[in-house]
């Protein structure tokens, strides 16, 4: 798996690939992450990668030619490395798909691509029309660049990765999974038993793992309820909600809101 980033800041990236569980993956070459920058595929001396937008308006609008010619030094490099060639790029942008789930299990399950962060006003639309394949938002608010969006995707991809987690099977329980039925997770609790007068719910000390369990159920459902309903409608619709989850929810929508 490689990803090529094409970015005006690629020292945002060196620590993320050096720090964390997911540096096994880039240390290892699990996942490749070759980082560049336009600016080196830009003409003159001041090697410039933007101008004044035309039509007039604020800010600068990025070039279409140093990206262009960046993106064929890309692929003559993944073509001598032996790469699938052509491969797509996503371009992180307000307009895009959202990054949920879904899109970081089918990228996670990818050769890779080229993730291009844009900067300014945005990138000459030229370029988008020909050679962006992808396009993927963080959400209803806008970044400085797309740096920090392609971290994102980096990680969510990296950490699926087979031994990029320390348990194998961690990653299963995460908010959002299919193995949870796409709901939030449940909360979590360690040592001590009582903090600041504190107790763990006693449920999960009885060693009853049934118990255990529906009681890790019934908080998946309780949180999604509450903060994310749109995820149990979702569940619902699947099927993937039993006659024990129906019947909480309806406990739980009779009861008073301080009583789940």
């Amino acid at each position: 798996m490689r990803f090529d980033v094409i970015t005006l800041f690629p020292e945002m990236f060196a620590p993320f690939l050096t720090q964390g569980v997911t540096r096994r993956a880039f240390e290892s070459g699990q996942v490749e992450v070759v980082l560049w920058n336009p600016r080196d595929h830009a003409e003159g001396n001041y090697r410039r990668v933007d101008d004044r937008p035309f039509g007039g308006g604020p800010g600068m609008v990025m070039l279409a030619q140093p990206l262009h010619d960046c993106l064929e030094a890309i692929h003559a490099a993944r073509a001598q490395a032996g790469c699938a060639p052509q491969p797509p790029v996503v371009l992180f942008s307000p307009i895009g798909e959202p990054l949920r789930h879904a899109v970081v299990e089918h990228w996670s399950a990818s050769a890779g691509a080229v993730l291009l962060c844009g900067r300014y006003e945005g990138i000459d639309q030229r370029f988008i029309d020909r050679h962006v394949t992808h396009q993927i938002s963080l959400g209803d608010f806008v970044l400085s660049g797309g740096e920090i969006a392609a971290l994102a995707l980096l990680d969510a991809v990296t950490r699926l990765q087979p031994g990029v987690l320390n348990d194998e099977g961690s990653h299963q329980f995460d908010s959002f999974n299919p193995a949870l039925d796409g709901l939030l997770d449940c909360p979590h609790y360690t040592r001590p038993e009582v903090w600041q007068g504190q107790a763990v719910p006693a449920v999960l000390l009885s060693g009853h793992h049934g118990q255990i369990e529906r009681w890790r159920r019934d908080r998946q459902l309780a949180l999604s309820a509450e903060r994310r309903p749109e995820l149990v409608e979702a569940a619902r619709r699947a099927g993937r909600l039993d006659k024990a989850d129906e019947q909480f929810l309806r406990r739980r929508d009779a009861a008073e809101p301080d009583a789940t």
